[in-house]
């Protein structure tokens, strides 16, 4: 699939879509989730809206396994919620912009808050399979950004984005005080979709990784260029190639999601409230 012709014009027409559809005049926090994640949506909350996104022009589809393609708009006390039961990857042949576009909209809707989740192999030995993991910071491996190419049009900011806070340290409190016992880790994104070698994985050790996946960074960079502040969370679905003898298999990712998505939902939905 080709990137969008104009990602940021696109981004504010689907955002306008988004708030007519729903009847909403903005949104204010989003939520993507990861292979397998639907029952997390479900205890988020029951949704007055649901959204399929074919039905928006110019959507990238999500079609792998274990993602849907619709939004919900939900309220979670005073807090007009959108979450995507699905995203795109770089590995489907999308470009950055396109694997971004959810996020870009999000916040050209209103969202000042993006929530990324995602499925992610465990490295660190500390991690056990359906354990949840706050990501304090993430090594981008794609070699892909949605920052390169021309510079934003007029009035966005400078693609020289900072990123040195760019999974809020002020979020991460917060979803700490809902669940103490969350770990923090780095998260190592590569394009996928094979899974990595043994040897790829002592070399993310080494490099201070705690957690691999495919997704979630080059949205987490989108969203923080654009102003929002932004957290994410690994579910480790399976220890990473090498540290087990079982056959790694994305149906089991999906299954090791499912079980323990709920849980997650919940949490997001107390997180909501401390917002």
């Amino acid at each position: 699939m080709t990137d969008l012709a104009d990602p940021f014009a696109q981004a504010a027409t689907t955002a306008a879509t988004l708030r007519k559809l729903a009847d909403v005049p903005d949104f204010d926090v989003a939520v993507v989730l990861g292979s397998g994640w639907q029952s997390a949506a479900d205890a988020i909350g029951t949704p007055r809206h649901e959204i399929t996104l074919s039905d928006i022009s110019g959507w990238p589809v999500p079609a792998v396994p274990g993602h849907v393609p619709s939004a919900r708009y939900v309220m979670v006390g005073r807090r007009r919620v959108l979450v995507f039961l699905g995203r795109v990857h770089l590995y489907e042949g999308h470009q950055p912009g396109a694997v971004v576009h959810a996020v870009r909209a999000a916040v050209a809707a209103g969202c000042g808050t993006v929530i990324l989740t995602n499925a992610a192999g465990g490295i660190s030995p500390d991690y056990r399979a359906g354990q949840p993991v706050l990501v304090s910071d993430h090594i981008n491996l794609t070699g892909r950004s949605p920052l390169a190419g021309p510079p934003p049009p007029a009035g966005y900011p400078s693609q020289f984005t900072d990123l040195s806070d760019l999974y809020s340290t002020r979020l991460r409190a917060l979803a700490r005080e809902v669940d103490p016992a969350l770990a923090e880790g780095v998260y190592a994104a590569l394009p996928g979709p094979h899974y990595e070698t043994p040897a790829e994985i002592r070399m993310l050790r080494t490099a201070g990784a705690d957690l691999v996946g495919m997704s979630t960074a080059l949205e987490a960079i989108a969203a923080r260029h654009l102003g929002a502040d932004v957290l994410a969370i690994s579910l480790v679905t399976n220890p990473a190639a090498g540290l087990t003898t079982a056959q790694l298999d994305h149906g089991e990712v999906i299954r090791a999601a499912e079980a323990s998505a709920t849980q997650i939902g919940h949490l997001l939905a107390s997180l909501f409230s401390r917002l």
